[in-house]
């Protein structure tokens, strides 16, 4: 553990509402104090934190990491360097593995080798069936002992009504939420691009826009049956956010997350087969977009994802229709999530919000605040410094970026993870 003293930072708290300069003191990697006029303690190192902003870490509330069994696209080890370079603290590793987190022990296995790293939180989802088939439930009460933080089957949607039902059942007895990929996927499979004008120019198998919102709509029906809690992953289009808008209207446990490539780019992004675009959900229309900025605003979206995918180059150098789906999203959360701030779409305390405080409310975890006595996990960023994203210079494995080349202003300079700096540019 490091005692510091911050001074003149930017502090800023979505839990509180706090916005305002002063100083901020950690001691054995905890906050002791906050705001100004409470004196330097002598012996403490300074930092000069002048012109910078201030924050919780980020919590990620889904990223998928190779480990077990993917190692080649991201081990453990290598995605916790690129969240701690993206500011990100506490992360969420989903199930989806090979072999799938059914297993207590291999729950057991992703939290060890995450307290090895150092620097994050790693905190696994357990799969929601075993393997993530969607058929058979996996054992709730022994994934929970075992660590896992809800439940989901990743990328991959539970298609069966009555599983999902019984998920939904039986997470609600452990006071859990069951993630759900929201893309039916009878209407989804050997789909490429959102079907429309531009898959069909390109020649792609398309996908309806209307799988997600038909799954939605069941999985909110299902909700309402049996008083569980369904969340919905990486939601991409306005038909969607409008049921989940007037599903929380009713008061039903209905909540959801976005991802930035949603609300940052549309299907243009996917250029003459550019795969690194190639995404699932895919890239949507602009007005879809603009839909997904909107439900940000007005809080219809509880939380911003990384929705990170890592893909190795033989995944993504095919035919589009061939490529795997996904993109790496760690290093760029935050530089993406605050081009919307810039943009004068959010606030810096409501887009830091998305990213600390509601996903750690989502998840019922003590983190994601600048509280005394809280554990120091903070990001330190300049909202204005520019950089552009680079595919093959992004910190981790994982290159696959469907923002490569994008400019971005707002700039991490560093992460301290219970008081100990983890990253610093």
């Amino acid at each position: 553990m490091h005692d510091i003293l911050f001074l003149g930072a930017r502090l800023l708290d979505p839990a509180t509402g706090l916005d305002s300069p002063g100083d901020l003191l950690i001691r054995d990697g905890r906050i002791a104090e906050t705001g100004t006029g409470f004196g330097r303690p002598e012996g403490i190192p300074t930092l000069d934190a002048t012109g910078l902003c201030l924050a919780p870490g980020l919590i990620d509330l889904r990223a998928a990491i190779g480990e077990p069994g993917f190692e080649h696209r991201e081990t453990i080890a290598s995605a916790a360097s690129a969240a701690v370079a993206g500011g990100i603290t506490t992360l969420c590793a989903l199930p989806d593995t090979h072999p799938a987190l059914d297993d207590p022990a291999l729950v057991e296995f992703v939290l060890r080798r995450g307290a090895a790293t150092g620097c994050i939180t790693l905190l696994p989802y357990g799969a929601a069936t075993k393997q993530c088939e969607g058929r058979e439930l996996a054992e709730y009460g022994l994934l929970l002992e075992a660590g896992a933080i809800a439940f989901t089957d990743g990328r991959r949607a539970i298609g069966s009504a009555r599983t999902m039902r019984l998920a939904l059942s039986y997470a609600r007895a452990f006071g859990r939420m069951v993630v759900q990929h929201p893309e039916e996927p009878s209407l989804a499979a050997g789909g490429a691009a959102t079907e429309g004008e531009l898959a069909t120019r390109l020649g792609l198998p398309g996908i309806p826009a209307a799988a997600e919102s038909m799954l939605v709509a069941r999985d909110i029906a299902l909700a309402r049956l049996t008083g569980g809690h369904v969340h919905f992953a990486h939601v991409s289009t306005g038909a969607a956010l409008a049921l989940i808008r007037t599903a929380k209207a009713e008061g039903l446990a209905v909540t959801c997350d976005t991802a930035p490539p949603y609300f940052d780019l549309n299907e243009t992004a996917i250029g003459d087969w550019r795969t690194y675009a190639k995404l699932s959900p895919p890239l949507r229309p602009d007005a879809d977009r603009l839909q997904v900025v909107a439900a940000l605003a007005d809080g219809t979206i509880d939380a911003i994802a990384s929705d990170h995918q890592p893909r190795d180059a033989d995944d993504k150098r095919l035919p589009f229709a061939q490529a795997e789906p996904g993109g790496a999203g760690l290093a760029t959360l935050l530089g993406v999530t605050l081009a919307r701030v810039h943009g004068g779409d959010l606030t810096l305390l409501q887009a830091l919000d998305l990213l600390t405080a509601r996903p750690a409310a989502l998840l019922g975890i003590e983190a994601g605040r600048l509280a005394k006595g809280a554990a120091a996990d903070l990001v330190l960023f300049d909202l204005d410094r520019g950089w552009q994203v680079k595919a093959g210079a992004l910190p981790g494995k994982a290159q696959n970026s469907p923002f490569d080349g994008r400019a971005l202003e707002g700039r991490v300079l560093g992460t301290w993870k219970a008081g100990r700096r983890v990253f610093g540019a």
